[in-house]
C-alpha cells in the first residue's frame, strides 16, 4: 500500500480506524533529513502492507496535527498502537531502526 496523506480530516478514519499499527512521517518540504528517510517510509509502506498502515504528515499544510503531537524537530516518526502512540523518534532514522520501532 501506498503512503496515505494524513490531514485533520482523515486523521480518525485512517489513525484510530486503521486496525493495525500506524506510522506517521512528520515532515515538510524544505527539511533536508526528511528528504533522505522520505524513500525508506515509502519502502516500509510497500513492503508491510496489510501490516502497517505509512502516513505522511506535512507540518506545513497540517499545523494542527504538529501541534497535537508535540512536534518540534522534523522528520518525526510515530508509532500508534490502537490510536495510542508507543513510539517515537526525532531526525533520519535507517530503515532497520524503524522497523524496531514498529516491533517487527
Amino acid at each position: 500500500m501506498a503512503e496515505i496523506t494524513i490531514t485533520t480530516d482523515n486523521f480518525s478514519d485512517e489513525v484510530f480506524g486503521a486496525g493495525m499499527p500506524v506510522l506517521l512521517d512528520f515532515w515538510a518540504t524544505w527539511c533536508g533529513p526528511c528528504q533522505m528517510v522520505a524513500p525508506i517510509v515509502k519502502e516500509l509502506a510497500e513492503e508491510l502492507d496489510g501490516k502497517v498502515k505509512v502516513g505522511k504528515v506535512n507540518v506545513d499544510e497540517q499545523p494542527e496535527l504538529a501541534e497535537a503531537f508535540r512536534i518540534e524537530s522534523i522528520p518525526t516518526l510515530v508509532v500508534l498502537v490502537d490510536g495510542a502512540v508507543t513510539n517515537m523518534c526525532v531526525g533520519y532514522q535507517p530503515k532497520e531502526k524503524i522497523k524496531k520501532m514498529l516491533g517487527l
